[in-house]
């Protein structure tokens, strides 16, 4: 597979990084005052998970629904299915706002995400794995599957993004991780509108993290930890690989967002063996186990963004590997994972 990039592309991701960035932090102090004139305050001691020592506003999905719009009309990424994106996102943003303010069941945060899915299947952003494989089921059954898997992705990614949210700099660090390297494989594979959007992102996210750092000026809230997972979710779906065969690129979207996954998968995995709510917030999170393993806050939310780092280095270097060495190589990434998961519960379990 031969790479070309031109240096105009380069120059123009570049510049977008720069003005995302500068954009959300002349924004953020307006947001963040916002936040507190409404209400809009998470407060210690409000929840098992919640350890913070002061009051602080969730304003975080408030600079980025701020700051997206104003972005791309600049760099005129409104076409159909990115309009599509946004308005899901949109969606999304509101319930998590609401969900902030008011606390919502878990029956109501799905309505929201499902709704936001539904958006982007209206705009043409699906899956289409199983087209490929050719199956011989019929065109209503592949394309319900591909609603299915679509919705279960979106969902999916969503929450994960959400539930990862347990610590200062944690989800912020992660998404600006996710959509620096979707900036790339976007730009590798010729999608430069995407490459924008996720370069947009990406500066946001470097934003977000330098004000929700310990200690946080400003938390991200249901509201921009959701968006911002919903915004990869689609990005996934629409980033598509261009001359490296599919067995060895289906795998990226995934590996780019993984350890909100394994995330998602240790809490659940957890909670169900307890008997408890899986929606039920507490401490199985993997930042609290490495803590309870004797990694200090600061150093365990830098491992856990260090293994993203990782993971999405491999993804660009399995892109290079023959559709069958790939699914070993990913098929056993996931076995460790299974196995990190298993260590985690046994040696650091959560009563």
């Amino acid at each position: 597979m031969q790479i070309t990039l031109q240096l105009a592309e380069l120059i123009t991701v570049a510049i977008a990084i720069t003005a995302s960035l500068l954009l959300a932090f002349v924004i953020s102090p307006f947001a963040i005052l916002l936040a507190r004139q409404v209400g809009l305050i998470d407060y210690p001691g409000a929840a098992e998970h919640k350890r913070h020592s002061q009051p602080t506003p969730l304003a975080g999905g408030i600079i980025l629904m701020l700051s997206l719009p104003i972005l791309m009309s600049i760099w005129n990424l409104w076409n159909a299915k990115l309009i599509g994106l946004f308005i899901g996102t949109s969606i999304i943003f509101i319930f998590g706002l609401l969900d902030d303010y008011f606390g919502f069941s878990a029956t109501l945060k799905f309505t929201g995400q499902i709704s936001g899915g539904l958006v982007l299947l209206f705009s043409g952003i699906s899956v289409h794995i199983l087209e490929t494989l050719r199956p011989n089921w019929g065109n209503f059954a592949i394309d319900s599957l591909h609603i299915l898997i679509t919705l279960l992705w979106i969902v999916g990614i969503t929450n994960a993004f959400n539930l990862t949210d347990s610590m200062d700099g944690l989800t912020a660090g992660l998404a600006a991780v996710s959509t620096g390297f979707f900036t790339l494989a976007s730009l590798i594979a010729g999608q430069l509108e995407l490459a924008q959007l996720s370069a947009i992102l990406f500066g946001i996210a470097l934003a977000l993290y330098t004000i929700n750092m310990t200690p946080a000026f400003s938390f991200l809230g249901d509201s921009g930890a959701q968006s911002f997972g919903f915004l990869l979710a689609g990005i996934g779906i629409l980033y598509q690989p261009n001359e490296a065969p599919q067995g060895s690129t289906w795998f990226v979207p995934i590996l780019l967002v993984a350890v909100p996954i394994f995330d998602t998968a240790l809490v659940t995995i957890s909670r169900l063996r307890r008997g408890k709510p899986v929606f039920q917030a507490d401490l199985a999170h993997t930042y609290h186990r490495l803590v309870k393993l004797g990694i200090p806050p600061n150093k365990a939310v830098f491992l856990i963004q260090l293994v993203a780092l990782f993971s999405c280095n491999t993804a660009f270097i399995m892109i290079s590997f023959s559709p069958t060495l790939a699914s070993i190589v990913f098929g056993l990434t996931c076995f460790i994972g299974i196995i990190l998961i298993a260590f985690l519960e046994i040696f650091s379990n959560v009563e």
